[in-house]
């Protein structure tokens, strides 16, 4: 049973920077970790995907010049860099992970495991 542990998530001022963790159980190679986020009004979005193995990512187009995953294997973590963040970021950001390489934003259905989702507020 693979379990996500998030951390990181808090208040932060327009412009301002945050990084989130999600620390898994154990990874292996060929598992793929995705991010969503659930703001306020809106539906649940899948924003970044990265490949455990050979650390590739996806991002949505409208975020990749803000949003930068990582991974640290030998922690088996993954890593969520969010810069410039602005007011409308303002949501739960969940990682979740899946057997199987992934090459595209996909629904929350394609993914097994789940973190309890962090808490992201941009306010001044």
């Amino acid at each position: 049973q693979l379990r996500l542990v998030e951390s990181g998530g808090g208040l932060v001022q327009p412009g301002g920077s945050l990084t989130l963790s999600c620390a898994a159980s154990g990874f292996h190679s060929d598992d793929a970790v995705g991010w969503f986020r659930q703001t306020p009004g809106k539906q649940r979005e899948a924003f970044a995907v990265i490949n455990i193995g050979d650390g590739s990512t996806v991002y949505l187009e409208s975020l990749r010049n803000r949003f930068t995953v990582s991974r640290d294997r030998p922690k088996n973590t993954v890593f969520l860099q969010m810069n410039s963040l602005k007011p409308e970021d303002t949501g739960v950001y969940y990682c979740a992970a899946r057997e199987g390489i992934v090459t595209e934003l996909t629904s929350e259905i394609w993914y097994d495991y789940w973190g309890q989702g962090t808490q992201v507020t941009v306010s001044s």
